[in-house]
Order: C-alpha cells, then sequence, then structure tokens
C-alpha cells in the first residue's frame, strides 16, 4: 500500500513538516509542523500549530494542513493523500486523520504522553472505524530527521522550563 516513490516521498514530506513547525518560533506554540501530499506527491496542504497564536484549541498542525487540503480538493475525503507530521498526533488529530480518509499517515516522533498513534493509545488502527490509514513511524523514515523532530520540542519544552 506504500505510495510511489516510498522512503524518499516520505522523508521530503517530513523535512517539509520541519520546515512548518519551524515557523511557530516566537509564537508561543509548540513547534509541530504537518503536510498533504496529494496522490500525485504535490503539497496541498501545510499546517503548523497556532493555538496560542489563534486562541484556537482546536488549531493543532495536522488539523490545518487537513483544511487547506481539503479546500485544495474542493472535498473532504483524502484519498489517496499522505500526511506527514512532526510529532505523533493526539486523540482529536488521529480522529481527523481518520475521518479525512487519507491513505498514510508519516510521523517523526512518538509523543508517549498523549500519542494517539501506538504509543498511548492506537486510534488510527482501531478496528471499529471504517478507516484505519498505513501508519509510517518514526523507525521507518530517515533516523536524522526523526532526530530532528524530537530535538526541536525537547529544546522548546527546555527553554520553557527555564523561564
Amino acid at each position: 500500500m506504500t505510495a510511489p516513490g516510498g522512503r524518499a516521498v516520505f522523508d521530503a514530506a517530513l523535512r517539509l513538516a520541519l520546515d512548518e513547525a519551524r515557523l511557530t518560533s516566537g509564537s508561543g506554540d509548540v513547534p509541530v509542523g504537518a503536510v498533504v501530499l496529494g496522490p500525485d506527491g504535490e503539497v496541498i496542504g501545510t499546517g503548523r500549530n497556532e493555538r496560542e497564536a489563534s486562541g484556537d484549541p482546536t488549531a493543532h498542525a495536522e488539523v490545518l494542513a487537513l483544511r487547506a487540503a481539503a479546500r485544495s480538493r474542493g472535498e473532504w475525503r483524502l484519498t489517496g493523500c499522505t500526511l506527514a507530521v512532526t510529532l505523533e498526533p493526539c486523540t482529536m488529530c488521529a480522529g481527523a486523520v481518520v475521518l479525512s480518509r487519507v491513505d498514510r499517515l508519516v510521523y517523526g516522533a512518538r509523543d508517549d504522553k498523549a500519542g494517539a498513534v501506538g504509543s498511548l493509545w492506537d486510534v488510527v488502527r482501531d478496528r471499529r472505524l471504517n478507516h484505519r490509514p498505513e501508519v509510517i513511524p518514526p523507525d521507518l523514515v530517515d533516523e536524522a530527521l526523526s532526530d530532528e523532530c524530537r530535538r526541536l520540542l525537547t529544546e522548546f519544552f527546555a527553554r520553557r522550563r527555564v523561564r
């Protein structure tokens, strides 16, 4: 089921998601970025955490990227698409992944405290749901990219603890 281009495509998408995550600098938002690739590999949606910047509790990177992709396609069903995100989705975002019908989810860092793609919960692979995307976890992407996703988050939280 893996997309054409496989790991090279996933790594490229994760690099773009990292670029999005870095754009949160100075906003107070947790540096998480996401991109949606269309079936042809073209970027059709991007997002970065904007909860602090917008005051919107649903303004997670994944939700914003999925909304942008749906606008780009003119429909909510994102069949054939890939969502790449720097951090394992939470329960809300994992639910959005399922409901949007993306074919695959690539993520760069596990979230042992709130991850809903296998770390704490496993929403996207729940057999009771009508859609289960393919999951490309951190150990199946370039190790340096996965390390960079973790490092960006670790540094953000270290700076917040110093204050």
